[in-house]
């Protein structure tokens, strides 16, 4: 079996009525979206983000109370079209997610351009691996899937999604031109190996962890729990770190796919320091890209979740 068939293959058990359920509803709710236009596909994702955006209000509070304390300045009724700028690009990226295992990559090319490509290429003929340092920003999913498209394949850390039959479904999707996925429960083991075979992998790094996993490191200028992972890796191996996102220009009608330079990693000798100032700039990269492109994160998330000793809970 080959590492991509490994890394979809469904476990042996046997899946509940449920499971099964949703699959069906999730392969015809993909099928269906397949089916349509891409411009049609893109506005009925906008409707069914919409309709999220009004029945989730624990959602719509969270993503709220992120922006209250990301952009305390900002005034209350510009956060709230961020947010509801953010359900139009979630709806968009469904559309695309269904849509992109029948994209060619002429035809993606109307639609996504590179820019910096130089950088990616460079870091990867240096022959020790490459990290994509990226976040739940823009059109995630289709980053990956369209550098696979051009020829890049690239590993991508992802959890397991709790229905395995569904977990299948997506990951045959993703890894339809050589993507592979590395499962979160395998994940330092998973990183070396890439690395040591000069492999390229994505990280989504803008998600709430817990210790010892995580490290505190300012997020928006409050302390966030945050992997640290990729630091570790990245000093250990001598892999090259960059940012990479797929991001919606509004001038051009289009996905720009950006890939900054390759990030200068602290390196004293002093791993626990290392790893706490590398993360740290990780999350500060993340973050600026955050500010240049609002209404593009995912801020339903409860990315302030983990708090540290003594503090109390923001949620």
């Amino acid at each position: 079996m080959t590492r991509e068939a490994q890394s979809i293959a469904e476990p042996a058990s046997r899946p509940t009525l449920r499971q099964a359920l949703e699959f069906a509803v999730a392969w015809l709710f993909i099928h269906v979206l397949r089916a349509l236009p891409r411009r049609m596909a893109r506005a009925a994702g906008v409707v069914i983000a919409a309709i999220a955006y009004v029945s989730h209000g624990r959602l719509r509070r969270v993503g709220r109370r992120n922006l209250e304390l990301a952009f305390p300045k900002m005034p209350a009724s510009q956060r709230a079209a961020v947010l509801r700028q953010e359900y139009r690009h979630l709806g968009w990226l469904l559309a695309e997610f269904c849509q992109m295992s029948t994209y060619a990559q002429e035809y993606a090319s109307r639609f996504i351009r590179y820019q910096g490509l130089e950088h990616y290429l460079g870091a990867r003929d240096r022959g020790k691996g490459v990290f994509v340092l990226t976040g739940h920003l823009g059109a995630w999913e289709l980053s990956s899937f369209y550098h696979s498209l051009a020829g890049y394949p690239m590993g991508m850390v992802i959890r397991r999604l709790d229905n395995s039959l569904v977990d299948s479904l997506v990951n045959t999707i993703r890894c339809q031109h050589g993507n592979r996925v590395l499962h979160k429960d395998d994940f330092a083991r998973g990183l070396i190996g890439a690395m040591r075979a000069g492999e390229t992998v994505g990280i989504l790094m803008d998600t709430n962890m817990t210790p010892p996993q995580g490290l505190f490191v300012p997020f928006f200028g409050i302390e966030a729990c945050t992997a640290s992972g990729l630091a570790r890796v990245a000093l250990k191996t001598g892999a090259a770190v960059l940012p990479g996102f797929l991001l919606w220009e509004e001038r051009e009608r289009q996905y720009v796919l950006r890939f900054g330079p390759e990030l200068t990693l602290a390196d004293s000798g002093d791993s626990e320091a290392d790893a706490a100032s590398n993360t740290a700039l990780f999350t500060a990269v993340i973050e600026e890209t955050i500010r240049q492109y609002p209404s593009q994160w995912l801020w339903m998330h409860r990315r302030w979740k983990t708090r540290p000793p003594g503090e109390p809970p923001l949620y």
